[in-house]
């Protein structure tokens, strides 16, 4: 039977409504019964046949109305209900085009005066040069950013601080909706009915700055409220104390702000600000809240910590929030910031050069967080295991400020730095005073925490790769035993140091989402880890770890985005006044300086064959390749807390010291695996300079067979650089390259090889030469050395060898070979094996 979805219609008095019923035919209902019928929709709005049968016999006013009728009427209720749900989303889809639209009206406006301002200096510029052709005259922009020369004896003055607060007001509305910065597009964000904002970032001004304009569905009041609370979305944000606060016209107030922020690595000092922010109405009922730094000392530091920080300055910046017609609010969003580059590393400068990095963590950053609260509080946002959104971003909060603290290790927190081991690759620090007891969970015997961490600097790995690569293969780089020390000791019965009651590690990591912002740039998770300790007493006893985790950046196309993986244990209960003891990685891109890029494509190289061959059609890959790949600078920050008993602080500095240097080896070596077109990953590499491309090795390796077997490895139509590349690839036989050091490990191989040693890239470089063959091999292979280093090749019998899964391996024949590094026989680059007809035993 056709459904018939045509709308009720109601009779003049309201007490008897028609449905048109499966023939055609108008059937009335009284009130009672329309009432009657509607409480059983809202219970059911799509009951059964035996539903409806039953409703007929227990509601007597619906006695004379037949099953069908029944049906009809709820087919035509469920019509209506879904016209009136899909009304009310095209009314709030065009409220939101027309607000957008009023957005880009503005912004259109304001680039035509941008525009025709440029057009008149343009003409300045031309008479001035026609005019003093003979003369050398300099009228080049400055670009020398401006201290505010705003007098701090004012501080104590508000009749001082008014002519201040209108004058920031002034600068900033220039900013916000005028000419004053000129404004150039953010890079890959483009505005439309479901974009986030409009945002731009600043060309050719002084300091960084970076705008956003959006639309969000709460009262302006409300807004302002959020954005002023800087620390719940400013994850740099320590700490913003209110000094003095006045009042001005209008019901605004005038506030003298103490704000400290963050280092984001451990190469670079925090920096604070001095400020004054000034909250009015305009005439037209838009809510301004504008700030911008004071001249003089101010406030600073606690003085254990003084020495940590570099005071910046900010630029006239703020936030406009105009009502909007229909509710919501349209924000502009201004900041403008001078963060005193000079103060850090020359390597690190460009990221506190850059706009762009301003934009990610603090302009667009704003605009998300008050658009996600909108959408939690309309209950458009739903979470993982019955949590309230408030508790779960409070969760994503205190991983956040615990890693910061961490990394920065603030004297005036307890932190206090330990003597090195000779090495300074790893900064370890200890606080005694860190108190992480909560009502739920007693630690008295805890002693302390300690913190090991490290910088290194990453050449051309994408920072979102890496972060997806290490949430979801946590065994390529992680310690199961140190987890479960540290969760055990953040639990109220005792632990020991690690080692003592030795764990396997399963290999199972269950990943259980929470949420997630409303554009998927950070996720909140809790993993599950699965172990079963070794002891026979208890070896089947299941000792599974929990880990709270907060995963960001993951958005290869978000320019300037930092990314990364903090995580803590937690109780399996998952208690909301959960100790967090949060470790993890952050990653943050760096700007290539110009002319720096092609020098570091051709300085840095590595030997990623499968990298290599994920190309499309051939190009010359000195030219193509080169300028279509990744080439960016990154700092990788790895920062882990482990918390001790007063005996064993010494032990577990030592362990910490150990494990973070095997974390950095291990992400060095996913780094070089994932880097795009097989570039090395770090600076620092451990590879000789000369280390060839994948192209390049392949010739190596068939030139060398060639040389010494009187015969080709490949096909004879395999000639241009892209085709031997492939062909050695896809070779049946299992093709691997080995180093020749004391210890020679392998160091490339082919598909056919990885799948030999049922191993990957990544842990290709931990496998050595003699681990694959079994005793008989192994007497073979020394044997016949001697002849391979001085004949250059030798033809080994077949035999036994073994995966890394400890799977034998039958192979017919095996030929070792050396591969020359250029057409001179001395050149010898390494040695490569053939293994012939290899099967699984």
């Amino acid at each position: 039977m056709a459904m018939v979805a045509q709308q009720h219609r109601e009779s003049s008095s309201g007490s008897i409504t028609k449905h048109l019923d499966s023939s055609g035919k108008y059937v009335r209902y009284t009130a009672e019964q329309v009432e009657a019928l509607e409480r059983v929709y809202a219970e059911c709005p799509k009951p059964s046949s035996l539903r409806r049968q039953q409703l007929i016999r227990e509601c007597h006013i619906l006695s004379n109305i037949e099953p069908k009728q029944i049906k009809v009427w709820f087919q035509n209720r469920r019509c209506r209900e879904k016209q009136r749900k899909e009304s009310s989303r095209l009314q709030t889809v065009n409220r939101k085009l027309s607000a957008m639209n009023k957005l880009l009206m503005e912004e259109n406006d304001r680039l035509q005066k941008q525009v025709s301002q440029l057009v008149c200096e343009n003409g300045y510029m031309r008479q001035q040069l026609q005019s003093v052709s003979a003369a050398t005259t300099d009228v080049s922009c400055e670009s020398v950013v401006t201290t505010p020369q705003h007098s701090l004896r004012d501080a104590n003055n508000p009749a001082g601080l008014l002519p201040i607060a209108e004058e920031t007001l002034a600068e900033f509305l220039s900013k916000a909706t005028g000419t004053a910065v000129d404004w150039v597009p953010m890079p890959g964000m483009k505005p439309g009915p479901d974009s986030v904002g409009i945002f731009a970032i600043s060309h050719s001004c002084s300091g960084v700055a970076a705008r956003a304009c959006g639309l969000v569905s709460l009262e302006p009041t409300k807004i302002a409220e959020i954005l002023k609370d800087r620390p719940s979305w400013f994850r740099d944000c320590r700490n913003v104390e209110v000094i003095t606060i006045f009042p001005a016209g209008n019901g605004g107030t005038v506030e003298l702000l103490y704000t400290q922020i963050y280092a984001p690595t451990t190469l670079a000092p925090a920096r604070d600000l001095w400020t004054l922010r000034y909250t009015t109405t305009l005439d037209n009922g838009s809510l301004v809240v504008c700030e911008r730094s004071l001249s003089g000392n101010g406030p600073g530091p606690n003085p254990a910590a003084a020495s940590q920080f570099v005071r910046a300055q900010m630029l006239p910046s703020g936030y406009l929030i105009r009502p909007c017609d229909g509710g919501g609010s349209i924000i502009h969003i201004v900041d403008h910031l001078n963060l005193e580059a000079w103060s850090a590393p020359e390597i690190l400068r460009p990221l506190y050069e850059s706009s762009k990095v301003v934009a990610q963590k603090m302009t667009i950053a704003a605009l998300r967080y008050a658009r996600q609260l909108a959408q939690e509080t309309s209950g458009e946002v739903v979470y993982g295991l019955g949590r309230q959104p408030a508790v779960l971003r409070t969760f994503s909060q205190r991983l956040c400020r615990g890693f910061n603290d961490a990394i920065n290790g603030f004297g005036d927190d307890g932190w206090s730095m330990l003597s090195s081991d000779g090495a300074e690759d790893v900064i370890v620090a200890v606080n005694s005073r860190k108190n992480l007891a909560t009502t739920s969970v007693p630690l008295s015997s805890l002693g302390g925490i300690l913190c090991a961490k490290a910088s290194m600097l990453l050449q051309n790995v994408p920072p979102a790769v890496l972060v997806r690569f290490l949430r979801e293969h946590r065994s390529e780089w992680a310690d199961f035993n140190v987890d479960a020390f540290v969760a055990s000791a953040l639990k109220s019965c005792p632990y020991t140091y690690p080692g003592m009651r030795p764990t396997r590690f399963t290999g199972s990591q269950i990943i259980m989402p929470l949420g997630h912002t409303i554009e998927h740039e950070e996720m909140l998770e809790v993993i599950r880890l699965e172990g079963h300790s070794i002891g026979q007493e208890d070896a089947f006893m299941p000792r599974d770890i929990h880990l709270l985790q907060m995963c960001s950046g993951t958005d290869e196309n978000a320019v300037g985005a930092c990314s990364e993986l903090v995580f803590a244990p937690i109780d399996e209960m998952f208690p909301d006044d959960a100790p967090l003891l949060p470790s993890g990685f952050r990653i943050i891109p760096l700007e290539s300086k110009s002319g720096d890029a092609q020098d570091t494509l051709n300085a840095h190289r590595t030997l990623d064959l499968a990298s290599s061959l994920e190309v499309g059609p051939a190009r010359n890959s000195a030219t193509g390749d080169m300028a279509s790949c990744y080439s960016a600078r990154s700092v990788l920050t790895i920062a882990f807390q482990f918390p001790f008993e007063d005996n064993l602080q010494d032990n577990v500095a030592t362990m910490a010291r150990q494990y973070v240097r095997s974390v950095v080896s291990s992400v060095q070596r996913v780094a070089m695996a994932i880097s795009p077109t097989g570039m090395n990953p770090t600076l620092g590499a451990k590879l000789s300079p000369g280390s060839p491309e994948a192209v390049t090795l392949s010739h190596w390796i068939c030139q060398s067979y060639s040389y010494h077997m009187g015969t080709e490895l490949l096909r004879a139509d395999s000639s241009g650089d892209e085709s031997v590349l492939k062909n050695l690839w896809q070779h049946q036989d299992a093709i691997l390259c080995c180093s020749l050091k004391s210890l020679p490990v392998f160091i490339f191989a082919n598909k056919a090889g990885l799948d030999m040693l049922e191993t990957t890239l990544v842990a290709l470089q931990d496998i050595s030469l003699d681990k694959i063959f079994d005793e008989p091999g192994r007497e073979v292979l020394l044997s016949e050395f001697a002849k391979i280093m001085e004949q250059g090749f030798a033809c080994l019998p077949g035999g036994i060898c073994m995966s890394t899964m400890g799977r034998h391996i039958s192979y017919e024949q095996a030929i070792a070979w050396k591969v020359f590094a250029s057409s001179e026989e001395n050149a010898v680059h390494c040695l490569a094996f053939s293994f012939i007809n290899w099967s699984f035993v």
